[in-house]
């Protein structure tokens, strides 16, 4: 059980071009195009995304992940003016503020550190006058814990002051037009604390909506604060070998009532990205069957798993040697997802967190 082989992307680039990150996040939803890989058939066809309310079957049941991006990156400076990068990786509504003197609030969090020369464990790091961080312990691969100091409403200082935290392979500088395109028109701000978007999302308009509503297709909604465990690469050859870290998931009695009467009816579960297949598989395995549920999963997804939840994927295309493949490898097996990103090489599709989407029926 290996890793599938790295593809040839070698020419490709990840985002959009200028002319079109200069549209409306509607426009460029709208201009979102669409594999449909058939397992049962064994066909790949090409389509737009704003058409996919004619290929899922009607009458199913869409579940979507509800989850908003938090600007989630700070820069700061250590007391000798070295230069760190901050990604935070706790959950906010995880984040339990204690009181200190002066105003001040502090919390211990996880988070990812990113400099010349990494900080110390006792190490200050400041952002701003009213935001800073002490380093408690430094982990494998730039993880850390850390001690939180903030002043107000720990939300808005990452709002204020924080970054987009988008993928390292996007080689640019976020902008304040990736506040609007790395959110799905249905994020919550309730749900406010995911350090990447649910991309496969990233697709939908209200107008989309729509069709899929006239069709007769349904939508519920669970959470997945998206974390480290969504993008960190598997680093071994063996893909059993791999650990999967933690991420925390909510489902809700409403959300879980949709499902099993779904279920009840025969109509289909489409699941809208991989959090939510995480999320839904995670619910089943962990509560024994179709139940609310609330708390932390490190389900790993893998060839071999038994879908209990699920029976229809939309999804982005994926960075080679990540869990997330890995994922729809299991789903649509491994020789057809190879298939169909050679097909989408081929046919000029977009990769990744701002490219295009695969619906696997």
């Amino acid at each position: 059980m290996t890793i599938p082989p790295d593809f040839d992307l070698k020419n490709y680039t990840f985002d959009l071009p200028a002319d079109k990150i200069a549209q409306t996040p509607a426009q460029r939803r709208e201009a979102s195009n669409l594999l449909i890989l058939n397992r049962q058939k064994g066909t790949l066809h090409k389509s737009s995304f704003s058409s996919i309310h004619k290929f899922i079957p009607p009458g199913s049941l869409l579940v979507v992940n509800n989850t908003q991006v938090l600007p989630a990156r700070l820069v700061g400076r250590k007391k000798t003016g070295g230069k760190v990068e901050f990604l935070l990786l706790t959950p906010l509504p995880l984040i339990k503020a204690e009181k200190q003197n002066g105003g001040w609030l502090c919390a211990k969090a996880e988070g990812l550190l990113k400099a010349s020369k990494g900080p110390r464990a006792g190490e200050e790091i400041c952002f701003q006058n009213d935001l800073k961080l002490t380093v408690l312990e430094r982990k494998d691969f730039g993880r850390c814990r850390v001690k939180l100091f903030w002043q107000g409403d720990l939300a808005r200082q990452f709002i204020n002051y924080g970054k987009m935290p988008l993928p390292p392979y996007i080689r640019r500088e976020d902008n304040d037009l990736d506040r609007h395109r790395y959110q799905t028109i249905y994020a919550k701000k309730e749900k406010l604390g995911s350090v990447a978007a649910p991309t496969a999302g990233l697709h939908f308009t209200e107008e989309i909506k729509s069709k899929l509503a006239t069709c007769g297709i349904t939508w519920a909604e669970i959470t997945l604060y998206v974390g480290y465990g969504t993008f960190s690469p598997i680093r071994c050859r063996d893909i059993r070998e791999h650990k999967m870290h933690a991420e925390y998931i909510e489902v809700t009695k409403e959300t879980a009532q949709k499902i099993e009467q779904a279920k009840k009816e025969k109509r289909p579960i489409v699941a809208v990205g991989t959090t939510t297949v995480r999320t839904l598989e995670s619910m089943a395995q962990i509560t024994g069957g179709i139940n609310p549920y609330r708390g932390w999963t490190d389900l790993f997804i893998k060839p071999g798993f038994k879908f209990q939840v699920i029976d229809h994927l939309i999804t982005n295309f994926h960075l080679p040697g990540s869990s997330l493949i890995i994922l729809v490898s299991a789903l649509a097996g491994r020789e057809t997802i190879l298939n169909a990103y050679q097909f989408a090489i081929e046919n000029d599709f977009r990769f990744f967190s701002y490219g295009d989407a695969m619906l696997i029926l």
